[in-house]
Parts: structure tokens; C-alpha cells; sequence
């Protein structure tokens, strides 16, 4: 019984001291990209409208931004040409031309549903770990794809750990007028930059920041 007590204190209190980190992290006050040089950023692409945004967003990023980590879903059959593409019509030299493209599974598909997305996340977590901790960008950079809820929480996790403080910035996609899609839901809390593109929405979420269109 002494045994069980004593193993249920020491759960809570890993969760107690995860939970005052976990918003330690959060809460912390937010570096500047790009104030002490070049910014490695992990972009999140996702099939169709949310690739064409992202990389329009791409396009206001200076040169600073480098390396570029493109990460896309293993069953996105379009967004790779898309990527290679644009990058190649940046016109930059190769030293500032540094990207590389990575897959991982898809964490959700269009209509499935709730509970399966559980397990299909947490499969596509597996990969996303290795992989942000292996990078270590210093943002990550999304709008949307459920891809970018494992990556934005394998990049929680190294604040988390004392590792590196990866900045996550939402863009909340043009489309959604008046509520959130369930990625934004999701990453509303944790995110250290929350954008999105109709007023109605900044009404409602006070913490995000309404710049008009960005796309």
C-alpha cells in the first residue's frame, strides 16, 4: 500500500512540475527572429489551399530565414513540386537557397474522425520528435494542416526540456471567417504568435493578433 502511495505522489508531482514548466515556457517572454542572425524555420505544408498560403507567406520572409525545413504529409501527392518550385523562383544564391523538404505520416485525413485522429497523431508523433530535435529550428511556421499539431508539440517539448525556445507561429487559414478549424483550436494555447485574417475572429480570441490579409 506504502508502495502505491508513494508511486502516486511522485506521478502527480512529475505532472505538477511538468505543467508549472509547461507554462514557464509558454509564458516566456518571446525572442525577436532574425536579432542575432540567420533563422532556422520549420515550415508545415499541407495538400491544396494551405501549401499555396504558406508559401505565399514565404514570400515576406527575408533571406534570413535559412535553412527552410519544409515538412509535408507522406500522402501529400502536390505540395513537394509546389515547394521546389517557389524555391527556385526565389532567385537566390546557393548559400541562401538552403532548404530541404522531410515527410512524416499524415496526423489526420479530410473527415476523419475524432477518436481515430488520436491514435493517427500520436503515430505521426513518433516521427516528428526525432525530427524537431534533430533540427532544432527556431520557429516553426503553420496555417493550418493537422501535420503541424505533432511538430508544434515535438517543438513545446524542447522548451519544455531546457533544450532550445522554438517560437510557433499560427496563421490561421484565410477561409475561416468566423470559428477556428480544430488545428487552431489546438495550437491557440500553446502558440507564441497567433494570427488571423478576419476581425471577427480576433473578437472572439483576444489573444490573436489581426493583421487583415496576410494571403
Amino acid at each position: 500500500m506504502t508502495l502505491v502511495v508513494g508511486a502516486v505522489f511522485a506521478a502527480l508531482l512529475l505532472c505538477f512540475i511538468f505543467i508549472i514548466r509547461l507554462y514557464a515556457v509558454v509564458k516566456k517572454q518571446k525572442p525577436q527572429p532574425g536579432a542575432k542572425g540567420p533563422v532556422a524555420v520549420l515550415v508545415v505544408a499541407g495538400s491544396g489551399g494551405h501549401t499555396t498560403e504558406i508559401l505565399r507567406l514565404m514570400e515576406c520572409l527575408s533571406s534570413s530565414y535559412t535553412p527552410r525545413y519544409y515538412v509535408i504529409a507522406d500522402t501529400d501527392k502536390m505540395s513537394q513540386e509546389k515547394i521546389c518550385t517557389f524555391e527556385s523562383s526565389r532567385g537566390q544564391s546557393d548559400s541562401e537557397s538552403q532548404f530541404t523538404i522531410y515527410r512524416i505520416p499524415r496526423s489526420r485525413e479530410v473527415r476523419q474522425s475524432l477518436s481515430s485522429s488520436v491514435v493517427s497523431t500520436l503515430h505521426a508523433l513518433q516521427y516528428s520528435l526525432p525530427l524537431v530535435f534533430r533540427l532544432r529550428p527556431d520557429v516553426v511556421l503553420c496555417n493550418g494542416p493537422g501535420t503541424c499539431v505533432p511538430l508544434c508539440v515535438a517543438g513545446l517539448l524542447l522548451g519544455i526540456l531546457g533544450m532550445k525556445k522554438v517560437l510557433i507561429v499560427y496563421v490561421e487559414s484565410i477561409c475561416r471567417v468566423q470559428t477556428l478549424s480544430l488545428t487552431g483550436k489546438i495550437l491557440y494555447p500553446i502558440s507564441d504568435y497567433f494570427f488571423v485574417q478576419w476581425s471577427a475572429l480576433r473578437d472572439k480570441y483576444p489573444k490573436s493578433i489581426f493583421l487583415g490579409r496576410t494571403v
